[in-house]
């Protein structure tokens, strides 16, 4: 059974690349174009990964929707998908100039082990999503 990758960004022609990408590599693929959207998404469709953006409706929405998904409340309606891999994809470095560290961030984004930026090589993204499904 392919593994299920929902993906979340606002910029509808890079979403379109991915899944196209995605699809060709074996993946299953459910795309949604807002934070808000993404979650409804993720209830409904049980994603095995999630591909988020970071700037969609805010400045900050990817960070606000990983931290809802990471939320360790027990009453949390995304507890089930508290260990679910997140892969942040987002040009918020060239937006900002400015320098976005996991390794600085930990606090602000537990359990984000893969932040890369866009423009990102359909190669790369792959081998990261590839070290999920061993």
């Amino acid at each position: 059974m392919a593994k299920k990758i929902l993906i979340v960004d606002d910029d509808k022609d890079l979403v379109q690349t991915l899944e196209a990408a995605l699809r060709h590599n074996g993946y299953e693929v459910v795309k949604a174009y807002s934070g808000t959207e993404g979650l409804s998404v993720m209830l409904a469709e049980k994603p095995d990964l999630i591909i988020l953006d970071v700037m969609m409706e805010t400045d900050t929405a990817g960070f606000e929707i990983a931290n809802q998904i990471r939320s360790s409340r027990s009453s949390s309606r995304y507890a089930e998908f508290k260990e679910i891999p997140i892969v942040m994809l987002t040009a918020i470095n060239q937006v900002t100039n400015s320098r976005f560290s996991l390794d600085q961030n930990d606090s602000f984004l537990p359990g984000i082990k893969d932040f890369l930026t866009k423009p990102i090589k359909i190669e790369e993204l792959l081998r990261v999503i590839a070290k999920y499904f061993k």
